[in-house]
């Protein structure tokens, strides 16, 4: 093991950039060489990439995005591209690859791995700790922070107006981020895509919060639950509440990360760079009751990661 290639793919996540720093410092400790292939998998599709050095990763731990850039690549979804992406590993030489992405990056990786002989780690980045395998992703907790600032400074608007607010967070197919953001905001009501919402229940739980003197209220939704616009209407309509719309978007995935995302991150690059040094490939870092350790690539793709149905439970006990 001589060199090793990284890279960037997919949605960013706060503290990738503390990932690529900790990857290459750990890398040069090694003597290994470290190129950074630039936007995802593109860079290794057109052979585009710089040096690293543990001196021009200086200063970015505490940067959001990646300085590498990312991007969506519908060319490396082909087998050509993939091809084309091992070909590219195999004229520069790179022994092993480091990619940093979550559920689609590293079902990339996998299908990589197939054609090429360089050993390949995966390390789970994104906002959304979709990922099977691992209890949490490098990103998430400061997702989470971005959106609790947000909904603290909401619930004041809504207490001083007597309002009811809708914060849609980001989450198209999980609800892994609306279900800790609501639990941890004190949210009256959290909808996820995993559980189907009944109408008639938030109008019931909006007027037991009004018997009880509640006047105001958060409801926590992932933007994969449908129109939050329509649901807005159908409150009001039903419960004869004043509703309001806050979407926190893609301010979820910029930003400083956390000191939390940041730990992962140095935590996570280290183990990669271990792994690859040791000749194991086809693993992906993972944390696992507080260790961190690794997992099969192969099981990681192939595995959904399930969502603690207890946790709604506890915050609707929480919300009363």
């Amino acid at each position: 093991m001589k060199k090793i290639g990284l890279v960037t793919s997919g949605g960013d996540a706060p503290g990738m950039n503390a990932a690529i720093r900790a990857v290459v410092r750990v890398a040069y400790s090694h003597g290994l060489e470290v190129l950074g292939f630039e936007r995802g998998w593109e860079g290794l599709l057109t052979n585009t990439f710089r040096r690293l050095t543990p001196r021009n990763v200086g200063g970015i731990v505490h940067l959001g995005g990646t300085i590498l850039r990312t991007s969506r690549s519908p060319e490396f979804r082909k087998r050509e591209g993939i091809q084309k992406a091992a070909e590219t590993l195999s004229l520069n030489k790179v022994d092993g690859l480091v990619v940093i992405g979550g559920g689609g990056s590293l079902r990339g990786a996998l299908e990589l791995s197939g054609e090429t002989t360089s050993l390949i780690v995966g390390v789970p980045a994104t906002i959304d700790n979709d990922v099977f395998g691992t209890d949490e992703t490098i990103g998430f907790d400061s997702a989470v922070n971005t959106a609790i600032t947000e909904i603290d400074k909401i619930r004041d608007t809504a207490n001083s107006h007597d309002r009811v607010f809708i914060v849609e967070v980001m989450g198209r197919k999980r609800g892994f981020l609306a279900l800790t953001i609501g639990l941890t905001a004190g949210a009256e009501i959290i909808l996820v895509p995993e559980v189907e919402y009944s109408l008639d229940q938030i109008v019931r739980t909006l007027e037991k919060n009004g018997a009880k003197g509640k006047k105001s209220g958060i409801i926590v939704a992932a933007e994969g639950i449908g129109d939050t616009r329509k649901l807005l209407n159908e409150i009001e309509e039903k419960a004869g509440v004043e509703v309001r719309l806050s979407v926190t978007g893609y301010a979820q995935r910029g930003g400083n990360p956390t000191a939390r995302s940041r730990l992962l991150a140095n935590l996570f690059g280290n183990k990669a760079v271990e792994l690859l040094h040791n000749k194991q490939g086809n693993r992906m870092v993972a944390l696992q009751e507080g260790k961190i350790t690794s997992i099969d690539l192969e099981q990681v793709c192939s595995k959904e990661k399930q969502l603690d149905l207890s946790l709604m439970k506890l915050a609707q006990t929480l919300a009363t």
